[in-house]
């Protein structure tokens, strides 16, 4: 983490990332496309996510989640950041010339040399089918369904961990302490995702925020009743009323999953 001198009062807390992991400034330019902002809003233009707009332009980086490339090693060219997701991301360099990205563990550096498949070796950044990966071993970007490519535990310094095995299931314990069913078939890379201290980054100004795309949030309870159910009142009132969204939904407690048919490989629900 980078600490600054307090020269002015938005620096005294300012706490972020030094980047000293990149190895690589600018991205691999055939695995860039481009990216519209949608503020916030869905195809009929209604804000369904508040405080969203602005912000520096971004690119998308495309990403390998299936790393289906099987038995063909790859070196790690650089290590690159990514404006689009907390963890840093590594350009792999196949040996039959190809290079894709894919999320970079906790770990890796440049010039190391990853592969994927059954049978590859037990080691940082290789991707292997749940089967093969012993029991205890931390591992991350996990598929729900074989093929369809990682789905869980891709953001920055998160990691799970496989319990146990048991017929054609694993056990695996995902960050939020939710234990779930894998089938053993689907693939899963070894080790922990890289910016690890992510979770401590202090941006120090309200600037910095809005450079990322985040708009000023109002407290609900300085609002008017007609723009939120917890405004209005007479001087500080906060009392007798739920915390709740602006729709009346309630806060703090309520669940609101949906059922889903994957519900029943839930063995035990988050807290």
């Amino acid at each position: 983490m980078k600490k600054f001198k307090p020269t002015t009062s938005s620096l005294r807390f300012t706490h972020i990332s030094d980047f000293s992991e990149l190895t690589k400034k600018r991205p691999h330019k055939p695995l860039l496309s481009s990216l519209r902002k949608k503020g916030g809003r869905n195809n009929q233009g209604r804000i369904t996510t508040r405080h969203r707009g602005g912000g520096h332009r971004r690119r998308y980086r495309v990403i390998d989640f299936k790393r289906d490339k099987f038995d063909i090693p790859a070196k790690v060219e650089s290590i690159e950041y990514d404006p689009n997701r907390s963890a840093r991301i590594a350009l792999l360099l196949y040996r039959d010339g190809e290079r894709r990205y894919t999320i970079a563990p906790d770990g890796l550096r440049k010039g190391d040399v990853v592969q994927s498949g059954p049978g590859s070796t037990i080691k940082i950044g290789n991707t292997l089918p749940l089967s093969d990966i012993p029991i205890g071993m931390p591992i991350f970007n996990i598929e729900l369904r074989r093929g369809k490519g990682g789905q869980l535990v891709r953001g920055a310094g998160t990691g799970a961990q496989i319990l146990a095995k048991e017929g054609k299931f694993a056990h695996i314990k995902l960050p939020s302490d939710e234990i779930r069913l894998i089938p053993l078939q689907c693939l899963a890379t070894i080790g922990q995702v890289s910016n690890i201290e992510h979770g401590t980054i202090s941006y120090g100004k309200a600037g910095r925020r809005r450079w990322l795309g985040f708009r000023p949030r109002t407290r609900a309870v300085a609002m008017n009743p007609v723009d939120h159910p917890m405004g209005g009142g007479e001087g500080k009132a906060s009392g007798g009323r739920h915390p709740c969204s602006p729709d009346g939904l309630l806060a703090k407690g309520l669940r609101t999953r949906k059922k889903k048919l994957s519900d029943k490989y839930i063995v035990k629900r988050r807290k």
